[in-house]
């Protein structure tokens, strides 16, 4: 394997896979270098395909040898790529040269710059986005890579803006089939976010030792003029950083954490909070966001931007002017007076807190929380014990089906009904359906003005967002 991305013969470059979420921004950032980019895929569909046709870059509809003639100087194999799927076997074939994503990123766009990483189970792409927003504000002008759709950004979530930084979210998941370490462990980290450290990705950890171990790997990569900051409150963080050879700072809501959130308050569409510096006033924060799990994502970015040097004032306005991540508790529209909103959540620690944060955000209102088991966890029985306590939380659970379900056999697959049952046996009115649109019926029998769905994927759940924003304006319409 080589990428030779150095070599001036690179020209062209070809990237299997070019729809997914970091595929599609990175086929961007080669763009703008000035390369001649090239890729494949099936089912590109926004913002992927968006982000592709606003920069004029083609795609392939589908995997073809002949996609790959004239042959391409480099490609980038996308780790949804198997061997078997006809492009990589003629790469493989006439020895075209190939890389990692991550690679790509680790030889091409990182050196020169400090590598600021943020890493963890949950809050990542947000935090991650927070960052390059504070960055961007106080004029640093920093390159990032956001593993969601930012819109301070217009919608992108990449930037090259040639400053000192490469702010990135760090995913734990695999790198390519012929790479199945963590893609994190390519990007070098100066500085480090970890942000929480829970059990996830049944598809290709046994456990969440496993995945510590992962994380261990990380942490021994920052160097000893660097730093990590982790949150205080996880016992498994601090575990992983105990061999750590340079300095880890903690941040929390507790008074022991050397960054501390306190007075924590909802008003007028906003959460306000004070960030103390072991015991010292650091900056007064108001962000347009609610939850717990926002505060400490912010609190998080502070603690790294203020060792960066980046001025207070700058920091607190750039949060004050934060707009969330697409598809973190996104308005997607009211019809009939039923509000619906999407978030990504996808794993019970998530969906617990989106609920709670929705419970703050628009308190009065009944929740209908609608989830889709997508992921390759949630398709599996990993969660079957910790997701009713999370769901029970709504007033109404309505479960999709499990995605891909033949691909997993029965008795490791996750049960909706089960998981309804014991959400009803919590309190919690609760259903299992077979498909989006008996979820659509459904709601429309026993919603009402005044009640809120929250659609909670990683996924477009068979399109129920706009299925049911639809029916919904036509019951309205029907009763005016």
């Amino acid at each position: 394997m080589t990428s030779g991305l150095s070599k001036p013969a690179i020209r062209h470059v070809h990237l299997l896979g070019i729809g997914g979420a970091a595929m599609a921004p990175v086929a961007g950032m080669l763009a703008e270098r000035g390369f001649r980019v090239t890729g494949s895929d099936v089912n590109v569909y926004p913002p992927a395909s968006t982000l592709l046709r606003s920069l004029g870059i083609s795609w392939n509809e589908g995997y073809r040898a002949e996609n790959l003639k004239p042959a391409p100087d480099l490609a980038v194999i996308g780790n949804a790529i198997s061997r078997g799927n006809p492009e990589l076997e003629h790469i493989l074939d006439e020895r075209i040269p190939y890389c990692s994503m991550p690679q790509l990123l680790e030889e091409y766009f990182l050196p020169g710059r400090s590598s600021i990483v943020v890493a963890g189970t949950h809050g990542k792409t947000t935090t991650t986005a927070m960052l390059a927003w504070i960055f961007q504000t106080a004029g640093r002008r920093p390159d990032f890579l956001i593993g969601g759709v930012a819109p301070n950004f217009g919608d992108r979530s990449y930037s090259l803006g040639g400053g000192e930084e490469f702010i990135i979210e760090g995913d734990e998941y695999d790198t390519a089939f012929f790479d199945k370490a963590p893609k994190f462990l390519h990007y070098h980290p100066e500085e480090l976010i970890l942000t929480s450290l829970e059990y996830d990705h049944a598809d290709i950890y046994p456990d969440l030792a496993s995945i510590a171990l992962q994380f261990r790997r990380l942490v021994n990569l920052v160097p000893r003029r660097g730093r990590i900051l982790i949150w205080g409150e996880s016992a498994e963080l601090k575990e992983v950083t105990a061999k750590a050879f340079c300095r880890v700072e903690t941040f929390g809501l507790t008074p022991e954490c050397d960054w501390c959130a306190g007075d924590i308050l909802w008003q007028d569409s906003a959460t306000e909070f004070r960030v103390a510096h072991r015991g010292r006033e650091a900056a007064r924060i108001r962000i347009p966001v609610a939850g717990r799990h926002n505060v400490l994502d912010a609190l998080a970015a502070v603690a790294l931007a203020h060792g960066r040097g980046v001025e207070r004032e700058a920091i607190e306005r750039a949060l004050g002017t934060f707009e969330s991540v697409r598809r973190r508790m996104e308005i997607k529209g009211e019809a009939g007076g039923v509000l619906v909103v999407e978030d990504f959540a996808h794993h019970p620690t998530a969906i617990r807190l989106t609920i709670e944060a929705a419970r703050t955000r628009w308190p009065g209102r009944k929740i209908w929380a609608a989830v889709e088991p997508r992921s390759n966890t949630m398709r599996r029985k990993v969660f079957q014990e910790a997701l009713p306590d999370a769901l029970a939380l709504a007033d109404g659970v309505l479960l999709g089906p499990v995605s891909r379900a033949q691909l997993i056999e029965e008795k490791d697959r996750l049960s909706p009904e089960a998981i309804a049952a014991a959400t009803r046996a919590r309190g919690c009115v609760a259903q299992a359906f077979g498909a989006t649109e008996e979820i659509v019926e459904y709601l429309l029998e026993k919603g009402a003005a005044g009640d809120m769905v929250l659609i909670m994927s990683n996924g477009s759940f068979d399109g129920l967002t706009g299925k049911l924003l639809e029916k919904l304006a036509g019951r309205a319409g029907g009763r005016a």
